[in-house]
């Protein structure tokens, strides 16, 4: 439907495809958020970040094939494939986003947050995936959640983790 990149303050491109029609922040906002997972050295600096949003039929399907769970979900991040290779001089590409809309839509109101701020959370959340955090085990999800919530904060978000 519509790409484009745009580039935050700290240099992160973010390619953005929008393949339903579901609302979705300015890419600007996106590549704002994603930087700021960075942390404020030039870790992103010149690197790209694609964000594609997708119905719930390929967010399940994607879901179901690398995370084995048969439903829609709100973000899946994938790195770089190994084999890719930017061009000589080039920094290396982040990753990729792939994030449902409608999931997220339903999440919000069901956590009462606004849209807005549950989108900054996913890519938050999804940009420290591709920097190599998860959640599987208790003390990486608190750190995590820890730098998630620091970020948000800065940002100028509640913490996402408050009920």
């Amino acid at each position: 439907m519509s790409g484009g990149a745009a580039r935050a303050p700290a240099g992160i491109r973010l390619e953005l495809q929008r393949h339903v029609r579901s609302w979705s922040p300015a890419r600007r906002e996106l590549a704002r958020w994603a930087s700021a997972a960075l942390g404020p050295r030039a870790r992103g600096r010149g690197r790209e970040l694609g964000v594609c949003t997708v119905g719930e039929a390929e967010s399940a399907r994607l879901n179901a094939r690398f995370r084995g769970r048969n439903k829609p979900t709100n973000v899946l991040s994938f790195p770089p494939a190994r084999l890719a290779r930017a061009p000589d001089g080039a920094p290396p590409p982040l990753g990729e986003l792939i994030i449902c809309p409608r999931v997220v839509r339903a999440e919000a109101r069901a956590q009462e947050k606004t849209l807005r701020a549950h989108w900054a959370h996913l890519i938050v959340h999804g940009t420290l995936h591709l920097l190599g955090y998860d959640h599987e085990r208790t003390a990486d999800a608190r750190r995590m959640e820890r730098r998630e919530i620091s970020v948000l904060r800065r940002l100028g978000f509640a913490n996402p983790y408050r009920s």
